[in-house]
């Protein structure tokens, strides 16, 4: 029976509670099933849920915190010696029955109890205080020593194939030089073989191990070896020596010290995750200079052929035609255009067509005289003027109503305006960059857009891909806003989850760049450990789409591709089958299909 061990906040005797029913309540009211007076539990605090054989603990005041693991939470899936900070109390998940009765201690020892209390809250505000993992191992390692009077303590951890010590201290609350040769080999690998902990009443006595070069040469008397686990697999371990008594070392301190050694492990695995992550970033980060192509970060094929292209094109007076989805940034290749022109020096001018009302953008545009409408009161220059000797950027050309295309293309093509309510034409000297999101020979089919402009601003089309087609830039691009905006936002330095740079990559981005952005702004700011998560990025596994089976996958595409082709002959099946080399039959029995899952 799963049962909790209540270590409450004024450090009375803890209490072991059996889960037995299908809610359990936790807060400061009576009326909860276990009540948590004083120590910053409000009156309903928490509880746990059993369903499915799966506990849950949860949030039942939405302004309460709980903290799981040393993290904050407002719901978690409890395991196995999961701790539970509620306030000033300390909860213990414990799923198996280890054969402790309820109303009994874990050690049966106040003074030892009390003492755990103290150790492991100590380490928890530090946890929730900082993030520097070296400085909380310390720490930790110094409450170890403190609460089991050992003679020094180490964390070693498994690097290129065998264990070796990442942090030493002594009894004096100092750092160990040398330290591993002060650690028996023999007894650290029966640890990391067996996976389970070990203590030794009597090192030089004990028949496995007192013929051990190792155990002889130090003179071991009583030792502790603990190993660390998280996510199912062996980080490392603690190990902790006493030289001057034997059977120092009990059943009751290995209680304590596994609570200690399964929040120690979730820590080293998010620390270790962190440190690759860190060294991943700082490579990407000396790519970015490799990669950049002015405000531009890319190093797909793709964008690679962009900016060859931009670099040739830049010193040419031609128009250029960026077409590309919303958000792929198009305004940033516009610029990457005029800052390489003879023009650089010259004036960058946007316009948005289809962020101004229609009746505004002749004005907007051409500019008006004073008098020229009922609310021009001045002579007002229009973007044509302003950019005169410069770039002008029509942004979302496609959106530009078919009057005034006109009036466009005159101006493209004689490089005059006349103001709104004038007759004097004026001469201008402009680039003219056009952007758009559709597609604009599909407009000019559709009489949406003239023929003669489209050819106007046509002259250098440069197709920008969406960012899920763009492979690694997706990460690439999101460590440079990480970088940028951890410091900017929160002050510290932020980085992914190998779970976030998965999502990352599985997300089709429909907002393409934008979105990405948005996103990391979002999590930078919501991210309570410095290091973003799916979840923090709105991208949990419930907002992914699925993996697919090659099979399933190939079906999909395969109908996808059929109908595309069908609507290219205006759905004449004999004609797809000709184009598709396949039997008439095979186009019959899809479209029955289609119709029978329609």
């Amino acid at each position: 029976m799963a049962t909790v061990i209540v270590y409450a906040a004024d450090l009375s005797t803890p209490s072991i509670v059996p889960v037995d029913r299908r809610v359990m309540r936790f807060g400061a009211a009576k009326d909860n099933d276990i009540q948590l007076p004083g120590g910053g539990a409000s009156d309903h605090h928490a509880h746990i849920l059993y369903e499915g054989k799966q506990f849950t603990l949860a949030t039942t005041d939405g302004s309460s915190q709980t903290v799981v693991n040393g993290k904050r939470r407002k719901s978690h899936k409890l395991a196995d010696g999961d701790v539970i900070q509620i306030g000033e109390h300390i909860v213990r998940f414990v799923l198996y029955d280890q054969g402790l009765t309820p109303g009994t201690t874990g050690s049966g020892n106040e003074e030892t109890d009390g003492g755990f209390f103290r150790a492991y809250r100590r380490f928890s505000e530090a946890l929730l205080d900082s993030y520097a993992v070296p400085a909380l191992l310390e720490t930790m390692l110094d409450e170890l020593i403190e609460l089991t009077s050992a003679d020094r303590a180490f964390l070693m951890m498994l690097e290129d194939g065998g264990a070796k010590v990442r942090v030493a201290r002594n009894i004096d609350q100092s750092s160990l030089e040398s330290a591993d040769v002060t650690v028996s080999d023999t007894i650290v690998q029966r640890v990391l073989e067996s996976g389970e902990a070990l203590i030794l009443a009597d090192a030089l006595s004990h028949a496995d191990f007192k013929t051990s070069r190792s155990v002889v040469d130090l003179k071991l008397c009583s030792v502790m070896c603990v190993p660390l686990k998280a996510r199912g697999s062996t980080l490392g371990l603690f190990y902790l020596g006493n030289d001057n008594a034997i059977n120092h070392f009990g059943p009751a301190l290995l209680e304590v010290v596994g609570v200690f050694a399964s929040t120690a492990a979730l820590i080293l695995a998010d620390a270790l995750q962190r440190e690759e992550l860190a060294a991943h970033v700082q490579e990407l980060e000396e790519q970015v200079g490799d990669r950049r192509f002015g405000e531009i970060i890319g190093a797909c094929d793709q964008m690679r052929d962009i900016f060859k292209k931009v670099s040739r094109v830049a010193p040419s007076h031609l128009p250029v035609l960026i077409e590309g989805e919303t958000g792929s940034g198009k305004e940033l290749v516009a610029k990457a255009v005029h800052e390489r022109s003879n023009r650089a020096k010259g004036p960058f001018i946007v316009i948005n067509c289809g962020a101004i009302p229609e009746n505004l953008l002749e004005s907007e545009l051409f500019g008006h005289v004073r008098g020229a409408f009922t609310g021009a009161v001045a002579t007002h220059q229009g973007r044509f003027q302003a950019a005169n000797g410069g770039t002008l950027f029509l942004d979302e050309i496609g959106e530009m109503p078919l009057a005034l295309q006109v009036k466009i293309l005159r101006a493209v093509e004689a490089m005059t305006v006349t103001k709104v309510g004038d007759t004097r034409a004026e001469k201008v000297d402009v680039r003219f960059v056009a952007a758009t999101n559709r597609s604009l020979s599909a407009e000019v089919e559709a009489g949406r857009f003239r023929q003669d402009l489209y050819y106007r601003l046509n002259v250098i089309p440069l197709s920008l891909p969406p960012l899920r087609e763009r492979g690694d830039d997706i990460l690439l691009i999101a460590n440079y806003f990480l970088k940028r905006y951890g410091q900017e936002l929160a002050g510290r330095t932020v980085t992914l989850s190998s779970e976030a740079v998965r999502a990352l990559n599985r997300w089709s981005w429909p907002g393409n760049i934008r979105e990405l952005d948005n996103r990391i702004k979002k999590a930078v700011v919501f991210s309570d450990s410095g290091v973003i998560r799916p979840e923090d990025l709105d991208l949990g596994e419930s907002a992914l789409e699925p993996v697919l089976p090659l099979a399933d996958a190939r079906d999909i595409w395969q109908r996808d591709y059929i109908n595309r082709t069908l609507a290219l002959n205006d759905g004449n099946r004999t004609k797809t089958a000709r184009l598709l080399d396949v039997d008439p039959r095979t186009i019959f029995r899809h479209l029955e299909r289609e119709r029978d899952e329609g």
